[in-house]
């Protein structure tokens, strides 16, 4: 028993020392707290990629990299601006599944603590992403820009970040920071030239922020349509953007399907 208590008052210095359990983080009460990465700022589109398709209108019936199905290489085959334009459809190219690979600005904000928006100079057009949104019940009309759900992707356990990449820090987790899915689409094309894309299609996106090692933030969107109507299979592409210093070459233009 002497031993025992002599063991003991030889510990108690030890616990002591450790004081109090430090206090536990508090959970982020909406998602602009939450948010790993920051997307805010003015961004200008870098095109490293299908420079013929995005930089002017593709001929008529030039649907190369796209897997239309027979009745959407119909439907893009019967591709007529001056209809569009006499029925005000001007913006069908503008549509959330192709806005974002037209050569252009945005500028992104937070319109409120859980949706952040994205403005596009080309078409001037304005996409609101819902954190924690759930789409409108009640089948609403559809929008050009749609309804889009969003989410801020967790950590993988065992996983820090930043992260070294080739070149660069990897901001987030995996490489992606930010999922979207936009649903209730009005219908449009995927291309200038009148690829279409149905009031069905589903909008898968992950935006991936990086901070080149010269400092340069960029982010690139991985974008995925889905539109058994008009696809085979999954139309899959990846745009990039650099970050801007300022508003610099901002400047708001109206759809033209031309």
């Amino acid at each position: 028993m002497r031993y025992a208590l002599l063991f003991v008052a030889a510990l108690l210095p030890a616990f002591a020392q450790l004081g109090p359990a430090p206090a536990k983080p508090k959970p982020a009460r909406n998602a602009k707290e939450a948010a790993p990465v920051d997307f805010t700022g003015y961004w200008v589109s870098v095109v490293t990629e299908d420079w013929r398709w995005r930089m002017v209108t593709p001929a008529k019936g030039d649907f190369a990299g796209i897997p239309l199905s027979a009745e959407g290489r119909k439907a893009g085959n019967a591709w007529d601006p001056a209809k569009d334009e006499a029925a005000g459809e001007q913006c069908r190219a503008y549509g959330a599944p192709a806005v974002m690979r037209i050569p252009g600005r945005l500028h992104i904000t937070w319109a409120d603590d859980n949706t952040l928006q994205i403005d596009t100079d080309q078409g001037t057009q304005t996409r609101l992403l819902h954190f924690g949104g759930k789409p409108v019940q009640g089948a609403p009309a559809p929008t050009w820009q749609g309804y889009s759900v969003a989410q801020w992707e967790p950590p993988v356990r065992g996983v820090q970040s930043p992260q070294q990449g080739l070149g660069a820090t990897r901001e987030g987790s995996r490489g992606r920071s930010l999922e979207v899915v936009t649903t209730q689409i009005r219908p449009g094309y995927l291309r200038k030239n009148g690829p279409p894309y149905s009031g069905n299609t589903v909008l898968k996106e992950f935006f991936d922020l990086s901070v080149e090692r010269n400092g340069d933030p960029w982010f690139v969107v991985t974008t995925i349509v889905e539109d058994p109507q008009n696809l085979n299979e999954p139309f899959v592409t990846s745009t990039n953007f650099k970050k801007q210093r300022d508003a610099a070459g901002f400047s708001p233009a109206a759809c033209s399907a031309r």
